[in-house]
């Protein structure tokens, strides 16, 4: 079918950089990969490439046509895998998103175990700790820390955690342990892009609930860069246990108004549909949750 050769054609120039490194990829001549490619861009009625002597580069419609036939070879990969499995035998490649410190210190280790058990899936880790549209994006499934997950899909509770507030020992000798909420508006904090509030800070006390405007010098959007701020007295942080738990046991950081809290964030396996799910994706479902209910993950939630 002349339609998914251009396709192919398209995306294999894309991800190569260059007509001929396609052309031997493919196994056909540099001719016929500039022809399907000429070919999609006329049946289309849109430039995909930008071609000069020294580059190629995407426009802007390409950019958009490129995720989106990323998006059906996958599943079309997917469909075959799935013809292919006989008696329900997990099988074909597995799309997984997880936020990025949870995916190295907490899942990395758990991978190499699956891959034995299931020796004809084929893993595909991405870590990111943006919030990425599983269906959109053709993840087959993704770990989500949040008080809830998203409606629109389906979940499994896998552990929970909680927010720490904390800070290194040199910042609070030199500015002074807060005593209240209300006086994190005297020091300096480290934000965390991805927080829904990322600048106000909401805690339940012993007198009922508490919202703080912090003064935030620096922002990221990865937990890692927030702890190693704190751990170098940039500023307090509010940050998950899983995340500075290590920091807090060797007194790199220190942790306080611990009474004063944000409730419990669930750490979730979740996916788009019970409906047609695939023999990998369950497979990879019951495995978390067994590897989870280990004892240890305690650890996670509470102090």
């Amino acid at each position: 079918m002349n339609k998914l050769r251009e396709i192919e054609c398209f995306i294999a120039v894309v991800e190569s950089g260059s007509f001929v490194k396609a052309a031997d990829s493919l196994g056909i001549s540099k001719t016929a990969v500039s022809r399907y490619v000429a070919d999609l861009e006329a049946r289309l009625g849109t430039r995909l490439l930008q071609r000069t002597t020294r580059r190629l580069s995407l426009t802007e419609p390409g950019q958009r046509y490129v995720e989106r036939c990323r998006q059906i070879l996958a599943e079309l990969d997917e469909a075959d895998a799935m013809a292919g499995e006989q008696d329900g035998e997990p099988t074909g490649p597995l799309r997984i998103n997880a936020p990025h410190t949870f995916g190295v210190l907490h899942l990395a280790p758990l991978w190499p175990a699956f891959l034995a058990q299931y020796p004809q899936v084929l893993l595909d880790i991405t870590l990111s700790d943006r919030l990425v549209d599983i269906v959109d994006e053709g993840y087959d499934l993704a770990i989500r820390i949040s008080r809830l997950p998203d409606s629109s899909l389906v979940h499994r509770r896998l552990a929970g955690t909680r927010l720490v507030l904390c800070a290194s020992p040199g910042y609070l000798a030199q500015h002074g342990t807060p005593k209240h909420p209300s006086e994190l508006t005297q020091h300096e904090t480290v934000g965390y892009s991805y927080f829904l509030h990322r600048r106000e800070w909401h805690f339940d006390g012993p007198d009922g609930p508490v919202s703080v405007q912090t003064h935030a010098r620096l922002i990221a959007d990865n937990g890692d860069t927030c702890v190693a701020a704190a751990v170098a007295g940039s500023g307090i942080i509010l940050q998950p246990a899983f995340l500075v738990q290590d920091a807090l046991r060797d007194g790199r950081l220190v942790e306080f108004l611990s009474e004063y809290t944000q409730g419990e964030r669930g750490i979730y396996v979740v996916y788009p549909s019970r409906k047609y799910l695939s023999a990998k994706v369950r497979a990879m479902i019951d495995f978390l949750v067994e590897a989870f209910a280990m004892p240890g993950w305690h650890v996670l939630e509470r102090k």
